[in-house]
C-alpha cells in the first residue's frame, strides 16, 4: 500500500499526458465560461454565473491535478548512461 501512495503523489506523467491534460482543460474552461454565462444571462444571475463557474473549475482540478493513470500510459524511454570519455 505504501509503494502505491508513494506512486500516486509522486506526480509523474508522460509528455503525452501532459498533452491531454492541456486539451482536457482548455475544451473544459472554454465550455464551462460559455455554459456560465449563458446560465447567468437568461436567469440574470451573477452568482449563478461565478457558483457555475467555480464548481466546475473545481471539478477540473480534481480530475487533471492527480497524476492519474491514464495520464502516465506512454512514459519516456531515456538512453542508458554512458560512461564518461576518458583522454
Amino acid at each position: 500500500m505504501s509503494s502505491f501512495l508513494q506512486d500516486l503523489t509522486e506526480g509523474k506523467i508522460d509528455f503525452v499526458g501532459q498533452q491531454q491534460v492541456e486539451r482536457i482543460s482548455r475544451v473544459w474552461l472554454i465550455g464551462s465560461t460559455i455554459i456560465a454565462f449563458i446560465l447567468g444571462f437568461a436567469l440574470q444571475n451573477m452568482q449563478l454565473t461565478f457558483g457555475v463557474f467555480g464548481a466546475s473549475t473545481l471539478l477540473l482540478a480534481l480530475t487533471v491535478v492527480p497524476p492519474w493513470p491514464v495520464f502516465n500510459r506512454h512514459p519516456t524511454q531515456w538512453l542508458p548512461v554512458r560512461p564518461p570519455k576518458t583522454e
